[in-house]
């Protein structure tokens, strides 16, 4: 199944250009929207989770960011961004790897996924990842998933919808729900897709 999921992906990311796939973006505005109300330093370390080619790193860059990290399960997806930022992509770290079996030995400041964790469906998978993104988010998560008034498959491939009840209990564990919006994303294809993102801070462990 696994390499199912990544020939997949290799698969998107090797056949279409970006206005040929849903979820592009020319700016990344809500993103960029809550990342802005953080006040991070520009030496904070940030990773964006299921980057793919989006241009969310090439604004962080152009913020005068400089630890940023991008994972994606596709080789290909990373390829694209980093010869669509030439010099620029060597300040990166980029990571191929599926968000299920990544296990990183480094912490984040900022964890930023938009429609990553949608994609997980088994119980399994989302524990692994909510059990990962506790253990290496110092402070802020930024996930953007389908709504319940969103799509049920994306890329010919079933998604979890959430509300924002649903996702916020998801992550209590280890995280407290700053704020949370539903946006209609207008896609290439001129339909709309209906996205929550939620801001969370990590709580401060128990003494």
């Amino acid at each position: 199944m696994k390499k199912n999921k990544k020939a997949h992906w290799e698969k998107v990311y090797k056949t279409k250009k970006s206005e040929q796939v849903s979820w592009t973006q020319s700016i990344p505005q809500t993103s960029l929207d809550f990342i802005h109300g953080f006040n991070l330093s520009k030496t904070d370390k940030i990773i964006d989770i299921g980057g793919g080619d989006s241009k969310l790193v090439d604004y962080l860059l152009q913020e005068g960011f400089t630890n940023i990290s991008v994972l994606d399960i596709s080789e290909a997806a990373l390829l694209k961004v980093k010869d669509r930022l030439g010099e620029k992509s060597k300040t990166v770290t980029w990571i191929v790897s599926d968000i299920a079996d990544f296990q990183p030995e480094e912490h984040y400041d900022l964890w930023h996924d938009r429609a990553t964790f949608h994609f997980l469906t088994e119980g399994e998978q989302i524990e692994k990842y909510l059990a990962t993104a506790g253990r290496v988010i110092n402070n802020y998560l930024v996930i953007g998933t389908f709504s319940e008034n969103g799509p049920q498959k994306c890329s010919g491939l079933p998604v979890k919808q959430y509300s924002e009840i649903q996702l916020q209990k998801q992550l209590k564990k280890h995280f407290s729900k700053i704020r949370c919006i539903n946006e209609d994303h207008l896609t290439p294809f001129q339909t709309t897709q209906n996205f929550l993102f939620c801001s969370f801070k990590r709580q401060q462990a128990n003494n």
